[in-house]
């Protein structure tokens, strides 16, 4: 319960209709959630405006609305508070309601299109297990405050949710918060309000321009997250990636560089890459890793760079980076010990992501054995990546078979068309098409000879596939163990 004039700390009012010496005991941004006593905040949201939905609120009890345009005829007993940007006062809102959690714990933002879920799950395991520090996690695959597991809802979910959860990590006695920042909480300022400690940026390629409208919208929406960081804040950036420099152009927190390939304030090589994992050489140090990939030593690295950055000694976060496994869906590798067939489930959904996790099993898969690729791309999302995908797992697997992914409100039939048009003639013979996904993944298994790696791309850690706005129970690598271990 909090005072409004405490909650109204840092929001730009316009005018203030009532009094704000009253105590609000709940904050919502769904009419269908207001209690009495509470406050509703009305937003603009991409498939409603919440100013709809006032009168509705009020029905259920708000005692206090927040809104850009304020209805004529509200009842003498409101107090009406009119704000220049309602989806930034939520946040700031949600944030004071909370008891401002983010000056509480250290919250570390990692955003980029690959890599944001590894990079954040390294970290959290890095601290909770490895340092026995209280540590949160908000990632695709789950939230978790300590050891506590909630499931996922958004990659990073509304302001109100948001800072609930990050009060909880402040209260089970978290000093750390490790969180992935999507391109969408950005552009919806789901994020504002919150103080980042610091900041980390993977790579950026295409990916939901559906949503953006065009690539460089893209690029400066992930820029915004460094240009609002704080002086005293770090920011920990990919410079392989030939945008990390602009990132932080206009970025006002310390900047420290990583690197494979330039010179940069943390640097490590790959020794070897083997299906078992990595052998890196960081900063000097030698380390094994049972993660594989270049694009995961850059993940390590970007971990390592931001746990150097927090203060942990470099040898301390080398030795506990070692002890790491992979993240769920994330090159998850599934072996069968008599065949030696490795299946691996990704959650590579991007073209840039497809073609570096089929980089890596090229550079594994030795002759006579085979690559083949299972991948998808979903429905209702940006169509253009679909040809670019059909053609990157054409041309790099030896037989790729192109299926749903989730499919949502598109005939599936319609998505394999936009993929195969990117295959050329030539790759034809060896690209086949199995709408119905389990059927895919089976069929891949079949084809299997002694010694070849499946990989399936597309769902990696979710456990349901979208067709028609129901979700059914799919797991990829329930299906592939499966198909396996039983088929075969």
């Amino acid at each position: 319960m909090r005072l409004l004039s405490q909650l109204l700390e840092g929001v730009e009012v316009l005018e203030l209709q009532g009094t704000e010496q009253i105590m609000i005991q709940h904050i919502a941004m769904d009419s269908r959630e207001v209690r009495p006593g509470g406050m509703f905040i009305a937003a603009k949201g991409t498939r409603s405006d919440g100013h709809m939905f006032i009168y509705n609120a009020i029905q259920n009890g708000a005692r206090v609305i927040v809104c850009e345009t304020p209805p004529t005829g509200l009842p003498e007993e409101i107090t009406c508070v009119k704000v220049i940007h309602a989806s930034k006062a939520i946040g700031i809102i949600a944030h004071n309601f909370y008891g401002k959690p983010t000056e509480q714990l250290k919250l570390i933002g990692i955003t980029g299109t690959n890599g944001k879920t590894t990079v954040a799950t390294l970290l959290y395991h890095l601290m909770q297990d490895m340092m026995g520090v209280g540590a949160g996690l908000i990632s695709t695959v789950e939230y978790r405050v300590m050891k506590k597991i909630y499931p996922s809802t958004h990659t990073t979910p509304d302001p109100i949710s948001l800072n609930r959860l990050l009060a909880e990590m402040v209260e089970a006695g978290c000093l750390y918060g490790f969180m992935e920042v999507s391109s969408h909480a950005i552009d919806q300022d789901r994020v504002h309000g919150l103080k980042f400690s610091g900041g980390v940026f993977t790579n950026i390629s295409h990916d939901h321009l559906d949503y953006h409208g065009d690539f460089l919208t893209y690029i400066k929406v992930k820029k915004r997250f460094f240009d609002e960081l704080s002086p005293d804040a770090f920011a920990v950036i990919n410079v392989d990636d030939p945008r990390g420099e602009v990132m932080v152009q206009n970025c006002s927190a310390k900047v420290s560089k990583y690197s494979l390939h330039k010179l940069a304030d943390f640097k490590a090589k790959v020794l070897a890459n083997e299906i078992t994992g990595l052998h890196l050489r960081i900063d000097d140090i030698e380390m094994h890793s049972r993660l594989v990939g270049e694009f995961n030593a850059l993940n390590l690295l970007a971990a390592y760079g931001a746990a150097v950055c927090l203060g942990i000694d470099r040898h301390q976060v080398i030795v506990a980076l070692s002890a790491l496994g992979p993240v769920a869906g994330r090159f998850d590798i599934i072996s069968h010990p008599v065949s030696g067939v490795h299946a691996i489930v990704d959650y590579a959904h991007t073209p840039d992501a497809l073609e570096k996790v089929l980089k890596t099993l090229h550079a594994i898969v030795k002759s006579p054995a085979r690559l083949l690729a299972v991948a998808g791309c979903g429905g209702d999302r940006d169509k253009t990546k679909r040809p670019i995908m059909g053609k990157i797992a054409a041309t790099m697997s030896d037989i790729t078979i192109l299926t749903s992914d989730n499919p949502r409100t598109e005939n599936p039939e319609h998505i394999l068309d936009m993929m195969m048009e990117g295959v050329e003639s030539e790759e034809r013979a060896h690209v086949y098409r199995i709408t119905d996904r389990r059927e895919a993944i089976r069929t891949a298994v079949r084809m299997a000879r002694k010694g070849d790696t499946i990989l399936i791309a597309g769902k990696g850690h979710e456990t349901y596939q979208e067709i028609n706005g129901v979700k059914y129970p799919f797991d990829d690598k329930k299906v592939v163990h499966e198909a396996l271990f039983n088929d075969i």
